[in-house]
């Protein structure tokens, strides 16, 4: 499998994610310590419990992106290991964060790390078997996997449509990833594809040709990458 991975930007993120961890704990300890010791600093606490909530926020964000081990990009490397040069597959380039082409098609690969119990149950996402702490303080939040991945594959699909300059691009499709060893995934009735990442190369060699990138317009994608 042929692939690209931004790595300065990964470097880049990964700083910004530790500074953003460390000042938003910080702000909450001396927020915490303003509370005990100045209490009728009430506005004093409360504007820094706010400040460094949302710069640890930041910070669990960009290092679950780009500082944990392994990172996204490593899991779903590691993931689809051993497919031929047919297949190629592009981190955090391309206006998105993984892009996978291949012969069954273009896809905009979504992983979510969120170890514990998924479910879909027609409706919403529901996430069990973690801790409260481990969700607020050590994981992202589930959110929506299905918007996210609708919204990764147009992301993805605009993107085409400027690189091949007036050819339209074959459609898009998401593919949600679990990448934690410790995932239990439950989600047949989504709207989009949602597996675990064991899976995740025995579902790509197996779908149909479709209808993907030809041998000129991959060429066009990759010199966007490396120009």
């Amino acid at each position: 499998m042929k692939r690209y991975t931004n790595e300065p930007l990964i470097k880049r993120n990964s700083r910004i994610g530790v500074v953003a961890h460390l000042a938003g704990l910080l702000i909450l300890v001396g927020g915490m310590a303003v509370t005990f010791l100045q209490p009728q600093r009430s506005d004093l606490s409360l504007a820094a419990l706010m400040i460094g909530f949302i710069l640890a926020n930041v910070g669990i964000y960009f290092t679950n992106r780009y500082g944990r081990t392994p990172r996204a990009d490593q899991a779903l490397d590691s993931a689809l290991k051993g497919l031929d040069d047919q297949y190629l597959i592009v981190h955090y380039y391309l206006g998105i964060g993984h892009a996978l082409f291949s012969p069954g098609g273009v896809f905009a690969l979504v992983p979510k790390f969120q170890g514990g119990r998924v479910t879909y149950d027609g409706k919403r996402w529901h996430h069990s078997g973690v801790s409260w702490f481990r969700k607020f303080f050590a994981q992202e939040n589930l959110g929506n996997p299905t918007l996210e991945g609708q919204a990764e594959a147009q992301s993805l699909q605009s993107r085409l449509r400027r690189l091949l300059e007036g050819e339209e691009p074959p459609p898009v499709k998401s593919i949600i990833v679990f990448t934690n060893e410790q995932s239990e995934v439950e989600a047949d009735s989504a709207p989009v594809p949602v597996l675990h990442g064991q899976k995740l190369k025995e579902y790509i060699r197996h779908l149909p040709k479709g209808v993907g990138l030809n041998a000129n317009q991959l060429d066009r994608v990759v010199s966007s990458i490396e120009g």
